[in-house]
């Protein structure tokens, strides 16, 4: 819902806001994670800056992603977004000075025609999360501001699994408190620390209320609305679970199907495979994980550069097929990433399968493939970069999320069809440094 308004109209005094009773519950804060989710610098402050305290203070993880940097409020004034994205680090200081800050610079105002951007950046922003252990608050999807509302429907629909709670800004300028919204609303009431934080955090912010001509966005009666001794909440209900993937629909295709995808008969995979194998840093591995191995097309390959290879696929005539192709392989049925081989590994394959994963399940995948990857183990990480109508995620997702991992990038092949990375932990050195030519 977008709604017509002004930010220069007087707009309904916070008194009768005080007068409405919303019906509101407790907000209980039992998640150890929290993620705030803003349209635009100040919006995390204005509408969540007490529970960002509240949070910290509680020893809580605190991250801040940000999607614009509010360039277009003052489209004449130069160097805004710097300005901007500056006041929102020292505002974040006053409440939660160890808080992780994520600026993902898309256009102010032009949040709907990026939504598939946006959503692709927000899924590997979550994929770091527990969503069992993440509360996820984020501008109202019915905030009135079209930039609000897109940034809270894309986070109700990415966010799967973790409880999320929309905060009002622009509601409470243009609402009328005869009629609320019905919520549900929760609330969290603020310590005086936490409000006097948020009061400091909310003084930062001099851009939106102290301009020269006399017309700031954040006026006083604007302002009046988040000096309250507590915040309000929209909870979106319980946490919609993340679809699982489909395995019978796979496996049904490989029983149909003589080669799916074409593994043996095209060029465009023929060529993939070699590019793949010419990135690998090392002559050799000593132990292989190859995820999703499929028929085995490529574990034939590796498996002439390993002295062990282990494949993993959800498929049982898959794997049937890999294994006459590759019979000195091992290869095990899994349902991935819940049921994870044992060992440490020197290689690990990652080709076609990470964007088949919730946010959820990609951010399990990644941990458990770093915690079994040796101090000197390489992935491999290869996707398809077009559109995939069954697959949750897209391989900008799948390669954003690696990238915050804690790994160093050793190699990077972008095509207008695909994207190849390598990674190892931080001191392997490159294949030159190994050799002793730097």
């Amino acid at each position: 819902m977008s709604v017509a308004f002004d930010h220069r109209d007087p707009g309904t005094p916070e008194a009768a806001w005080q007068a409405v009773d919303l019906g509101t519950e407790p907000l209980v804060l039992d998640r150890t994670h929290l993620v705030v989710v803003a349209a635009h610098p100040d919006d995390e402050t204005l509408g969540a800056g007490g529970l960002i305290a509240t949070a910290a203070a509680a020893g809580h993880d605190v991250t801040v992603i940000v999607a614009t940097d509010g360039e277009a409020a003052s489209p004449e004034q130069r160097g805004l977004a710097l300005l901007r994205r500056q006041e929102l680090t020292a505002a974040l200081y006053r409440v939660a000075p160890r808080a992780h800050i994520r600026h993902l610079g898309l256009p102010d105002g032009g949040l709907r025609e990026n939504t598939r951007r946006l959503a692709s950046m927000l899924t590997a922003e979550f994929a770091a999360f527990d969503p069992d252990d993440t509360l996820v608050a984020v501008t109202w999807w019915g905030d009135g501001h079209r930039d609000h509302r897109v940034l809270g429907e894309t986070v109700r629909t990415v966010a799967r699994g973790a409880r999320v709670i929309g905060y009002p800004i622009w509601y409470w300028h243009w609402g009328d408190p005869d009629s609320p919204d019905p919520g549900p609303w929760v609330e969290l009431a603020l310590t005086p620390r936490a409000a006097s934080a948020k009061a400091a955090a909310l003084s930062e912010h001099a851009s939106q209320y102290r301009t020269d001509d006399g017309d700031p966005v954040l006026h006083e009666r604007m302002l009046a609305h988040f000096q309250r001794d507590r915040e309000v909440f929209v909870d979106a209900g319980e946490p919609v679970p993340a679809a699982p993937v489909d395995i019978g629909r796979f496996e049904e295709f490989f029983r149909t199907h003589d080669d799916p995808w074409g593994f043996e008969t095209r060029w465009y995979e023929e060529r993939k495979r070699s590019i793949l194998l010419s990135a690998l840093p090392r002559r050799r591995f000593t132990r292989t994980l190859e995820l999703g191995c499929a028929t085995g097309t490529l574990t034939a390959e590796l498996a002439q550069r390993s002295d062990e290879i282990v494949g993993v696929d959800a498929s049982e005539t898959a794997l049937r097929r890999a294994a006459e192709r590759v019979p000195g392989a091992v290869f095990e049925q899994r349902t991935l990433p819940q049921e994870w081989p044992d060992g440490e590994w020197d290689l690990i394959v990652l080709s076609e399968l990470g964007y088949y994963w919730s946010p959820g399940d990609l951010s399990l995948a990644l941990e458990r493939i770093t915690g079994s990857l040796a101090s000197d183990g390489v992935l491999v990480a290869c996707h398809w970069r077009r559109r995939i109508p069954d697959a949750s995620l897209d391989a900008e997702a799948v390669h954003r999320a690696i990238a915050r991992r804690g790994l160093q990038r050793l190699a990077r092949h972008v095509e207008e069809d695909f994207i190849l990375e390598v990674w190892t932990p931080y001191g392997v050195p490159s294949v030159a440094a190994a050799e002793g030519l730097t």
